[in-house]
């Protein structure tokens, strides 16, 4: 019993955390923000999306969310659809490689510009997904990455994943463990950054802006 009220106490002091705090206003106030300059494009990629290939038009997949001492979170993000429809009916879960077949013409643009990503603002308003922070895994995969990769677990540990961060900025979409390898170091190095609100508010503010560089610029993957 005692182990057990150890970790509620433990996962109520994280959630209580100033920084914490601070980061989820900066993700409501900045996932309002996006809906509001963004929603007029909706229309049109929901069209050419339609247009491009049958299916859907956005993809919903479960994803392993914040790992606190009691349970680790399962939600499902929601994104435009960039593939075909039914990408993995046969093949199941596997990474997206480079020139990938599966990705749609229409894909291939929302995935330079990172506007595929654009409905995750909703898992950030219902408390899914933080605005900045390590890329969400999918559960496929993830009992796997944790056998393989030291300290895999620890980069969400108290902490929401995020539409952007600062791996994926450096590195862009995964297509094999090693690529998520290499992202570790950058996840870790950001946790760093949460030692205060202030920190924390100058890193996401920096990761957000160079992540909207790289979608003018068409330089995502």
């Amino acid at each position: 019993m005692n182990n057990i009220e150890n970790s509620i106490r433990i996962e109520k002091n994280i959630r209580e955390n100033a920084t914490f705090r601070v980061k989820r206003i900066f993700d409501i106030s900045a996932a309002i923000a996006g809906l509001v300059i963004t929603l007029p494009l909706w229309p049109i990629l929901a069209i050419a999306i339609k247009l491009n290939s049958r299916g859907p038009v956005f993809f919903t997949q479960p994803r392993i969310g914040a790992c606190f001492p009691t349970q680790t979170k399962v939600f499902n993000m929601i994104k435009f659809r960039s593939m075909v429809n039914n990408a993995e009916g046969e093949s199941g879960a596997v990474w997206a490689g480079k020139n990938d077949s599966r990705v749609t013409a229409v894909g291939n643009f929302l995935r330079k510009t990172r506007l595929d990503e654009l409905p995750q603002l909703i898992n950030v308003l219902k408390g899914d997904m933080s605005i900045v922070g390590p890329r969400p895994e999918r559960p496929g995969f993830y009992a796997k990455l944790e056998d393989q990769i030291p300290y895999f677990a620890e980069r969400t540990y108290g902490l929401m994943p995020g539409i952007t961060g600062f791996a994926q900025i450096n590195q862009g979409y995964d297509t094999c463990i090693d690529d998520v390898r290499s992202k570790l170091s950058y996840d870790l190095s950001y946790s760093l950054a949460l030692s205060s609100p202030i920190s924390m508010l100058k890193t996401d503010i920096n990761i957000a802006w160079k992540t909207i560089v790289v979608m003018v610029c068409g330089r995502g993957q």
